[in-house]
This record gives structure tokens, C-alpha cells and sequence, in this order.
């Protein structure tokens, strides 16, 4: 097995483009329920989202394909960074 399989990682990402107002946030944490993943997420005054998301590098690629099918999402561009794990995290939130 890979890493990208099993090794757990968290991510802080801003996600840019038509992102608020369309159902993004309810479907990330949709697609994070489905896959296991856990973290949060916010709308950013700006017009941006970010969200911290925890699991494999394959749960979270899973996550971003399943939320790009979403009708009117659009993403122009994404900054992330890996960020030390959050041991006792349950669940995926709205923030």
C-alpha cells in the first residue's frame, strides 16, 4: 500500500472561483462523510472558502471530484498546504 493510500494528512486549502451561494460547503461535507475524511469549513468574506480537511491524499482528491460535479460550482484555483494533524476530530463542519 502507497502512502497516498494510507498515510493520513490534514490540508488548509482557500478555494477560489463561483464558490459561495452554490452548495459547495453542504457538499463537502457531503463527499467528507462518504469518504471518511474529517475537518471544516467557511465561507471567507472575500468571496473565497476555506476549509481544513483531514484523510489519506486519495480521500481527499475524492472529496474535491465529488464536490466539482456540483451544478454552478466552479473552481478557478486552490492554495494548500499541509498543517499538523487534529487528533480527536470527529465529523466535517460548517464554520
Amino acid at each position: 500500500m502507497s502512502d497516498y493510500d494510507s498515510k493520513v494528512i490534514r490540508k488548509a486549502i482557500t478555494v477560489y472561483g463561483f464558490v459561495q451561494g452554490v452548495g459547495f460547503r453542504y457538499r463537502t461535507i457531503y463527499a467528507a462523510g462518504l469518504v471518511g475524511a474529517t475537518g471544516w469549513v467557511r465561507n471567507n468574506p472575500d468571496g473565497s472558502v476555506s476549509m481544513e480537511i483531514q484523510g489519506t491524499e486519495e480521500q481527499i482528491d475524492k472529496v474535491f471530484q465529488m464536490v466539482e460535479q456540483g451544478t454552478f460550482i466552479s473552481i478557478d484555483n486552490m492554495d494548500a498546504k499541509e498543517i499538523p494533524l487534529a487528533d480527536d476530530e470527529r465529523g466535517f463542519n460548517v464554520w
